[in-house]
C-alpha cells in the first residue's frame, strides 16, 4: 500500500503531467464546424476557437474562402484533408477587358509565414501581355493552352503564355501586373488533349502539415 507521501508525489507528477501537455497543445483540437456545406477539417480554422489559427480560412455567407495578405478573398472550391490541398478559384475578369480582378494588388500572392504554398500541379495561363515575356521559357506558341481558353473571349487575339508551376518557382505568387500580363487563370492537373469542358479550372493549395 502506498504511504500519504508516495500518493501526494504521484498526484504532483500527474498534475506536472498535464501541465506540460497542455503547454505543447497550445490550440484547440476541435475542428471548425462547417462553413455553408463545406467541412472544414482539421487543422484548417476559421475561427480563434476551433482549428489552428495558423491555417486560416475565412468563412462568410456560408461560403468559404482563401484570404490572402492583400485582402482578396479567393472562395475554396474543394478541400483534400488526406492530401492536404485545397483548390481556390482564380479571380474573375473585369467586365469586357482582359485584366483579372486582383490586378491591382498584383495577383494571387500568399503570406510566406504561414504553411500554405502553390502546388505544382498548376498549369497557369497568362493573358494580354507584352512581348518582353517571348524572352522567358513559358509557352508562348500557337499550341499552347491558353490559346484554347482565349478563343472568343476578351483575351482572344491577345499574347497569351502557359507554364507548369513547378518546383524551380516561386510557390507563393502568380504575378499579375501592367506593363507585363494583366490576366490570369489556373487548371489543375492539366492532361493535353482534354476538351476544355472538362479542365478543373482552380489554383491548388497545399498545407504543411503540423
Amino acid at each position: 500500500m502506498e504511504s500519504p507521501k508516495q500518493l501526494t508525489s504521484l498526484l504532483h507528477f500527474h498534475f506536472l503531467f498535464l501541465v506540460l501537455c497542455a503547454a505543447h497543445r497550445p490550440y484547440s483540437a476541435l475542428q471548425c464546424p462547417n462553413c455553408g456545406y463545406t467541412p472544414v477539417p482539421y487543422p484548417l480554422s476559421t475561427h480563434p476557437s476551433c482549428g489552428n489559427p495558423n491555417y486560416p480560412l475565412h468563412c462568410s455567407q456560408n461560403t468559404l474562402f482563401f484570404l490572402s495578405p492583400t485582402n482578396n478573398l479567393y472562395r475554396v472550391q474543394s478541400i483534400d484533408p488526406l492530401t492536404q490541398r485545397l483548390i481556390i478559384s482564380p479571380p474573375a475578369f473585369e467586365p469586357n477587358s482582359c485584366r483579372s480582378l486582383d490586378l491591382a494588388s498584383g495577383g494571387l500572392l500568399l503570406d510566406e509565414s504561414l504553411p500554405f504554398n502553390i502546388s505544382s500541379r498548376n498549369t497557369v495561363m497568362l493573358f494580354n501581355c507584352s512581348s518582353n515575356i517571348l524572352l522567358s521559357p513559358l509557352n508562348c506558341s500557337a499550341q499552347s493552352p491558353c490559346r484554347i481558353f482565349e478563343e472568343g473571349g476578351e483575351c482572344d487575339g491577345l499574347l497569351c503564355c502557359s507554364y507548369l508551376k513547378d518546383a524551380s518557382m516561386t510557390s507563393h505568387r502568380i504575378r499579375v501586373r501592367d506593363g507585363g500580363c494583366t490576366a490570369y487563370t489556373s487548371v489543375v492537373a492539366f492532361r493535353e488533349g482534354l476538351g476544355i469542358e472538362n479542365w478543373e479550372f482552380g489554383v491548388e493549395l497545399q498545407w504543411a502539415p503540423l
